[in-house]
């Protein structure tokens, strides 16, 4: 399935129980100093299998590059990548789907491919595709540190609880097992997951994303607006319900004195006081940081039984899922959104 950022394609293909995943990277262009250890680095933090609160599912997640960078340098030749899927149990979803997961895309992909659909893991609906998203994620984030242009994520909320919010300061908290800015409010979050886990349950939660360094003018009006095409690259993440920029829905409850971020000279720069507008005005970046808060819902494989329905009997059923999963999908979802992230920016900053 192909991505277009404006500069850049991204081409993914593969599904959750297939032999691989793959991506390919058209546009970076040649002579791109490539640092792969930071890229495995940023993927580990996607990876499953590294605590209690993301599926027992362990996969070391090592991209094998195939064409595109020699010797620490991109080529110029689209770049292909491979990630292994090394630790599957198909077993875990019988030989036939018949009564589809509440929450997950099985029932409309049965109708829409039928008998030829692999529905273990999700498919190709699955998260495991992030794996090769957030590989071309860490590309785009290295050529963008090189433009002075950093784009940074934390949990900002899970069930409820919130971490401090990016308008009160920006913080990369990377290095984390998990990323938050209050790690006091990171343990209320890590009870909450527990809670739901012990009960057979899910949570869900919202990610924060911040992207420094921009320079103002990037975008366009209508269709090609900068907030529209993050937008719609972060859908691109399975489980992703909602996303606002700046104050968001908050702006429902403001006059237009409160909302309106009004500008000032900061030397020889322009600036805004305040930044309700998220560092998007009129699709285009204002050069203020482009924040916005994705919303993920609670993880739809859940231990708990569930009604459904036979769809070679045509009644009424119950379903327990069987299989590893994530209790809350929110930790590993933030490498996600900061690569998707990157990705526009990149792509709209080579087309303009």
């Amino acid at each position: 399935m192909p991505f277009n950022t404006g500069g850049i394609t991204v081409t993914v293909a593969g599904e959750s129980h297939a032999k691989a995943l793959t991506v390919i990277i058209e546009g970076l262009g040649a002579g791109i100093k490539v640092d792969e250890l930071e890229i495995y680095r940023f993927m580990q933090r996607r990876a499953p299998g590294k605590n209690r609160f993301s599926t027992p599912r362990s996969e070391p997640d090592r991209p094998v590059i195939l064409s595109g960078i020699k010797n620490g340098f991109t080529t110029g030749s689209p770049i292909s990548a491979m990630i292994e899927n090394t630790n599957t149990r198909s077993q875990d979803y019988g030989s036939k789907l018949d009564i589809p997961r509440p929450g997950h895309a099985d029932y409309p992909a049965s109708v829409k491919f039928g008998q030829y659909f692999n529905f273990c893991g999700g498919g190709q609906f699955s998260g495991r595709l992030t794996a090769v998203l957030c590989f071309a994620g860490a590309l785009a984030k290295q050529v963008l540190r090189e433009k002075g242009i950093e784009v940074t994520a934390h949990i900002s909320s899970i069930h409820g609880i919130k971490d401090k919010s990016y308008a009160d300061g920006i913080e990369d908290v990377s290095r984390k097992e998990f990323p938050v800015i209050s790690d006091d409010q990171g343990e209320l979050m890590k009870a909450e997951i527990d809670s739901a886990r012990l009960d057979g349950d899910s949570v869900g939660g919202s990610v924060e994303c911040a992207a420094t360094g921009m320079m103002p003018g990037v975008g366009d009006f209508l269709y090609g607006g900068i907030d529209g095409e993050i937008a719609k690259a972060v859908f691109a993440i399975p489980a992703v319900k909602g996303i606002e920029f700046g104050s968001g829905f908050g702006v429902c409850t403001m006059r237009g004195s409160e909302n309106n971020d009004e500008f000032f000279m900061d030397g020889d720069t322009v600036r805004t006081r305040t930044n309700n507008h998220g560092g998007v005005l009129g699709g285009m970046t204002s050069g203020m940081p482009i924040i916005f808060n994705v919303a993920f819902k609670p993880t739809s494989s859940i231990a708990k039984k569930q009604n459904s329905v036979s769809l070679s009997e045509r009644r009424n059923a119950e379903l327990q899922v069987r299989g590893r999963h994530d209790p809350c999908i929110v930790p590993r979802a933030v490498p996600c959104v900061e690569a998707m992230c990157a990705l526009v920016l990149l792509g709209k900053i080579k087309s303009e």
